[in-house]
């Protein structure tokens, strides 16, 4: 029988989250195995795992719910969802991953969208910027973003522009930042397949490492060494810009804490510094705000939510986007395939054939894409690789194609131009290339 508070979950399921078929269609690949969904609508990132059991998909509705509920501050006449605060970057997971999707770093207008957080350290401010407030707490800063021109041109003489973002920071509440402050922005990414990859065997991904370079190829991945809050132990990071969370149930607290201001059992305190007196003294939701049973239906929901389908190609257009995708190197980092292992708890991820296009460890990406912000054990210009998949249809889901981690590519092409440190022969490859070539490389990544 469902409890209560899962008739409330499920009642708003019901009234929010209509999925429409979609069109039908044979792929050539499923990248997520037996997981896969043939959708390629407004909807295709928000489904469940096709093969999921009856009770990953009671999990999946009741998680879809809290994932979608605006949470309110505390308090209020209905506790499960009250506790917002008392600093924030969004009231809702879907306020950033919108349709389960990847953020566009601006609105409409042309300001910065919540969708795009930054990290930071310091004393006063603690290690995120957070520009909302709930009643009687005062936001911590105002950011603005102008973009600077890059020009460039390939090797055939075709002229690009790409564009660097400058941040600016106004109405600091807690005292000045230092105009040296180093800031890390990140874009919330789409959250499909994450179960997935959490099903990938310690085994598989440690092939991949090779942080000496020892075969001479350029590229030296290696894993970052992370907290995992679930044992409380350090352990290989898989999630995160960085590869900063070890699981999901950690990302989810993490983020719960971080862009909400919501306290769970893995991360109980407010996300207050010393020096933020008010914030410290705002009303709580409760202890936990999120009650353990909920943040496991939020872990499921982000576990279970499935890979569509790829998109199908011309066959020659699909071989020679490959042999490319091999000859540049890209999948050095964006390692095509894996197998998942035989001991994820929910056994539908298990014994997967799947296709995410990348290592999950972290690459130096070149000055251009630095932060300068050490995370663990991540260095200021490392990143970890994205997967690839459903990448094409971004702008069916998010009516936009802004990539990388903070936004700056305007398209697939932009963020192969961006590519430094250990992809800069990949990168420069891609710009030797015919305008041809380039478009059927593209074409290729879009498909995935």
């Amino acid at each position: 029988m469902f409890k209560r508070n899962e008739f409330v979950l499920i009642a708003l399921v019901l009234m929010s989250f209509i999925i429409s078929p979609g069109p039908s269609y044979a792929s050539p690949l499923l990248p997520g195995g037996q997981t896969t969904v043939q959708n390629s609508n407004e909807n295709a990132f928000s489904l469940p795992l096709k093969n999921a059991v009856t009770e990953t998909r009671r999990r999946f509705a009741i998680g879809n719910a809290l994932f979608n509920q605006n949470w309110v501050e505390a308090p209020a006449s209905v506790d499960l969802f009250d506790g917002l605060g008392p600093l924030f970057n969004a009231q809702s997971c879907s306020g950033c991953h919108f349709k389960d999707g990847r953020a566009n770093p601006l609105d409409k207008d042309g300001n910065l969208a919540r969708g795009l957080l930054f990290r930071i350290q310091h004393e006063k401010y603690g290690d995120q910027l957070q520009p909302l407030a709930i009643l009687g707490v005062e936001p911590e800063v105002q950011i603005h973003v102008k973009y600077l021109k890059i020009k460039g041109k390939f090797k055939d003489g075709e002229k690009y522009e790409l564009q660097n973002p400058q941040y600016t920071l106004k109405k600091a509440q807690y005292g000045p930042l230092p105009k040296d402050l180093v800031m890390s922005p990140r874009i919330a990414p789409a959250v499909i397949g994450l179960g997935l990859l959490e099903a990938i065997s310690e085994e598989d991904l440690k092939k991949n490492e090779d942080p000496e370079d020892k075969n001479g190829d350029g590229i030296s991945g290696r894993a970052n060494l992370v907290l995992d809050l679930v044992l409380g132990e350090k352990r290989r990071g898989r999630f995160g810009w960085k590869a900063n969370q070890v699981n999901l149930k950690s990302q989810d607290a993490g983020a719960l804490s971080g862009d909400m201001g919501i306290s769970s059992s893995l991360l109980p305190e407010q996300n207050c510094t010393s020096s933020q007196s008010a914030c410290l003294k705002a009303v709580t939701g409760g202890s936990p705000e999120i009650s353990d049973d909920n943040l496991e239906s939020l872990n499921v929901y982000t576990q279970a939510i499935a890979v569509p389908a790829a998109r199908v190609l011309p066959e020659e257009i699909r071989k020679s986007g490959e042999k490319l995708f091999q000859e540049l190197q890209c999948a050095a980092c964006h390692v095509p395939t894996y197998q998942t292992g035989n001991t994820h708890a929910l056994k539908e991820l298990r014994n997967q054939l799947i296709y995410p296009y990348t290592d999950l460890l972290l690459h130096d990406m070149g000055e251009g894409l630095a932060d300068h912000r050490p995370d663990f054990e991540a260095t200021g210009s490392e990143w970890r690789t994205p997967p690839l998949w459903g990448l094409g249809l971004t702008m069916t889901v998010n009516r936009h194609t802004r990539f990388l981690h903070d936004g700056r590519a305007r398209n697939v092409q932009e963020a192969i131009l961006w590519h430094g440190g250990e992809a800069l022969n990949s990168q420069k490859k891609f710009k030797a290339l015919s305008k041809d070539q380039r478009k059927i490389l593209i074409q290729f990544v879009e498909s995935l």
